[in-house]
Formats: structure tokens, C-alpha cells, sequence
């Protein structure tokens, strides 16, 4: 195992990028009805926020291209991706129209949602934050979902599952 190296993040963004990278997380698409049509980005900064009332978060940088979209939108879905649904994510990733060949409907509120996913989560807008070269959304969740299998990982730039120890 090689030694630990310290670094200034703000001296060497690469290395501040690597280090962030191992800490593996779930993968989401996140989903809105836009000027533009549907749109759909791949995030895996989701987290949760708070039981009661039930509010969720992500976040997106203020350079992509998607985010007028999303910071515009008052409704979104966040969909948790299954082991297996890794070609939804890299879609998603390269294509915010990447909706061709999924099965999706839009709900009450005009969000598309993806069938299947290991979980949905219908929200409203809840709150803005600026946070440096991010923008923090707040959802408050109005309806969620979720079905049987295990979730879609990411660590160290790639994708994976989880296998519990017992």
C-alpha cells in the first residue's frame, strides 16, 4: 500500500478530483420537463436531507450545459439506477435527451419519469443554494418509489454494485 500524500485542493484540483473519487457512492439520473423538452442529467451527488418534511439533494455545476434547466424547473425526478443500468447513466452523461429506447412517462406534474429504476423520487422545488461552483437544489419529495435489487455504484471512475458482507 503506498503512503498517503497530502495536498492544497485548491493547488491541485486532479489530485483534490482522485481523492474525492474514493468515496464511492450511488448513481442517479435526475430528470426535468424543459423549454427544450425533456432533460436528464447523471449525478451522483445525491443525498438525503431531512424525514419531515422530506427533502432531498443534488447538486450541478454552474458550467454545464443542462443548468438553466434545472435550476429553472419547479418539479424533478430522481431516479436511483439498479446494478445493471450503467448505459443509462453514461447516456445521460454524454446526451441530455438520452430518452430514446427507455420506457418513460411524464408524471402529474410533468416530470419524466424512467421505468425501471431502484427508486424514485417526484419533488418540487424546495430551495436554491450557491455553493461555489455548484448550485445545491433542494427537493421536497411528494411521491417516492422503490423496488427490489441492489443500486448502481461509482468509485474511482468506475461503475460497480455492492455486495453485502452479511
Amino acid at each position: 500500500m503506498s503512503a498517503v500524500q497530502k495536498f492544497t485542493p485548491s493547488q491541485d484540483q486532479r489530485a483534490f478530483r482522485d481523492a474525492l473519487g474514493q468515496f464511492t457512492t450511488g448513481v442517479t439520473v435526475i430528470t426535468v420537463e424543459s423549454a427544450d423538452g425533456p432533460v436528464g442529467i447523471a449525478a451522483n451527488s445525491f443525498a438525503s436531507v431531512s424525514l419531515e418534511p422530506p427533502l432531498v439533494l443534488w447538486s450541478i455545476a454552474k458550467t454545464s450545459k443542462r443548468y438553466d434547466a434545472f435550476t429553472q424547473a419547479q418539479h424533478f425526478v430522481i431516479h436511483v439506477l439498479r446494478e445493471d443500468q450503467d448505459h443509462i447513466a453514461n447516456s445521460f452523461a454524454k446526451d441530455k435527451h438520452a430518452f430514446a429506447g427507455l420506457d418513460w412517462h411524464l408524471n402529474e406534474n410533468g416530470g419524466p419519469v424512467i421505468e425501471p429504476a431502484l427508486a424514485h423520487f417526484e419533488c418540487h422545488l424546495h430551495a436554491l443554494h450557491d455553493a461555489g461552483d455548484h448550485t445545491i437544489i433542494i427537493g421536497h419529495v411528494d411521491h417516492a418509489s422503490h423496488g427490489p435489487g441492489q443500486g448502481l455504484c461509482f468509485g474511482a471512475g468506475k461503475y460497480g454494485d455492492f455486495n453485502p458482507r452479511s
